[in-house]
């Protein structure tokens, strides 16, 4: 009686190591991909204070936590399904897609070099005119949602090259963590 109870405390003891040691594979690996998006991260941690710019300060922290809220929304509900289902059906398309993304983000860059160099026109855009504050407020905060969705994807793009032989539900938990 008293064997039986020591091999099922045995058996207990052994998957706890199993799941321990998965679970340090999942965390390793977010942390492995998270390294591989971190220039990524920065530009996109480094986005979110210029929308709050210009509007009164008592409105600047419910406006980043409304950013946050719709970026979560967008990454959990949308980028993590569709990078797992593009992992799951087409995974070729992964290469393609980190290709696009870094095209886009020398765009990016080039209209921000090409904004410093002539500034003309930028006054027009930052004033809000008639707009109203909530208004403007709405607009921001979808601008800003915006962006974070296509920086988002480029990380989900990224992470997902990086975890791309790890079984699928590994992936998702990977995901999860760089998308948090």
């Amino acid at each position: 009686m008293t064997s039986g109870l020591i091999a099922i405390l045995d058996d207990i003891t052994a998957l706890a190591k199993v799941a321990a040691s998965t679970l340090d594979d999942a965390g390793a690996m977010a942390a492995k991909a998270g390294g591989k998006a971190a220039g990524i991260v920065i530009d996109d941690a480094a986005v979110t204070p210029r929308y709050v710019v210009g509007l009164c300060a008592d409105r600047e922290l419910p406006i980043i936590g409304k950013i946050a809220k719709g970026s979560l929304k967008t990454e959990l509900l949308i980028l993590l399904p569709g990078a797992l289902g593009l992992s799951f059906l087409a995974p070729w398309i992964i290469t393609p897609l980190l290709m696009a993304g870094g095209a886009f983000l020398c765009m990016e860059g080039y209209h921000k070099v090409m904004h410093l160099i002539h500034p003309e026109g930028e006054e027009a855009a930052s004033t809000p005119g008639a707009a109203s504050s909530e208004a403007l407020e709405k607009e921001r905060v979808s601008s800003a949602i915006r962006t974070d969705f296509i920086l988002s994807a480029e990380i989900m793009a990224i992470t997902l090259a990086a975890v791309a032989t790890a079984p699928l539900w590994m992936q998702a938990v990977v995901l999860a963590v760089v998308g948090l």
